[in-house]
């Protein structure tokens, strides 16, 4: 079916009433495009270094001994051809306002790609962490193998991991877009700026939020639902938004964090070896060792907040 001669005129009137609201100057009407970095071939990049972390179970070829550095070099290989540009031109947009990247630009692209993926052998050992601890810690979990190809959790935290690296180079955009691509397909949203240490698992997952100045121990497990959130956003005399301050809790380690809870404020700490119970919300610190549940007074129907501080075993009892 084709449209009338009418509706074409009318389509034709729409296209010169956007393409003057161009003419406005605002930030949404950049004509920029080939400058800035593309985020499908980004995500193209991002698949192959996941072929890399996990190539027995990505690959549709037969691995052996003989072949494998092969494939890996492949994998790589084409990651980089992919990544080098749209980095160069992440960092040329950022320092020429919108001009094609340079030779400085293709340089630290070069830079920062190389050493990216020589920290692969070292997150492949903190992702073997990562996994083993989602197998340890859900009961449903019957193999390695069903972890990795089925967990959201463990996409996301791969993907974070790969972002993370690229963020601490001071890599703009790209960190950004490669989280947001975990985001998008998993649900569990982690900033590429939160320092996560071992064996980190989300249960679930959907909903989890972790923000860009989150700082997480080891050994910490979160439930779906769960948000390290900022409690609010300091301004400057001008009313700008201050960015470079700590506004996320801190988590220490062997914290469990269960479903729907709040933890909010760059100065919040949640203590080693505590328990925080679903809907919770809390906005200063917990000491160590401390389960916080939520309840709702029978009567009232007010909702309360209960701090537990475990008696300590009798062999460390004073």
């Amino acid at each position: 079916m084709s449209a009338s001669d009418e509706t074409r005129r009318k389509l034709g009137q729409i296209a010169d009433d956007v393409a003057r609201s161009y003419e406005l100057g605002r930030p949404i009407d950049s004509l920029e495009s080939t400058a800035l970095p593309n985020t499908r071939k980004i995500v193209e990049a991002v698949g192959e270094l996941e072929h890399v972390v996990y190539m027995g179970f990505y690959s549709t070829r037969l691995l052996t001994a003989a072949n494998l550095r092969q494939h890996i070099a492949g994998h790589l290989e084409r990651a980089a051809q992919i990544l080098m540009p749209q980095i160069a031109r992440a960092v040329g947009y950022l320092r020429n306002g919108g001009a094609a990247p340079g030779a400085a630009e293709q340089r630290f692209s070069e830079d920062v790609v190389i050493d990216t993926f020589a920290q692969l052998p070292r997150l492949r050992a903190q992702l073997a962490l990562d996994v083993q601890a989602a197998f340890d810690g859900d009961p449903a979990a019957k193999s390695i193998e069903e972890v990795i190809f089925s967990y959201p959790a463990i996409q996301a935290i791969t993907i974070y991991r790969l972002a993370h690296e690229l963020h601490l180079r001071d890599v703009p955009m790209v960190p950004r877009i490669i989280a947001e691509h975990a985001h998008s397909k998993t649900g569990i949203e982690i900033h590429p700026g939160a320092r996560i240490g071992k064996r980190f698992f989300i249960d679930h997952g959907t909903g989890v939020v972790i923000g860009e100045t989150a700082v997480i121990g080891d050994n910490v497990k979160l439930y779906q639902g769960v948000t390290l959130g900022a409690l609010s956003f300091a301004r400057d005399e001008a009313g700008d938004v201050i960015r470079e301050i700590r506004r996320h809790p801190t988590i220490e380690d062997n914290v469990t964090i269960y479903a729907g809870a709040t933890i909010l404020g760059g100065n919040t700490v949640i203590g080693r070896d505590s328990v925080i119970g679903s809907n919770t919300w809390i906005t200063h610190s917990v000491p160590p060792g401390t389960r916080v549940t939520y309840s709702a007074h029978e009567t009232s129907g007010e909702s309360r907040q209960h701090f537990y501080t475990p008696v300590p075993p009798p062999d460390e009892a004073p």
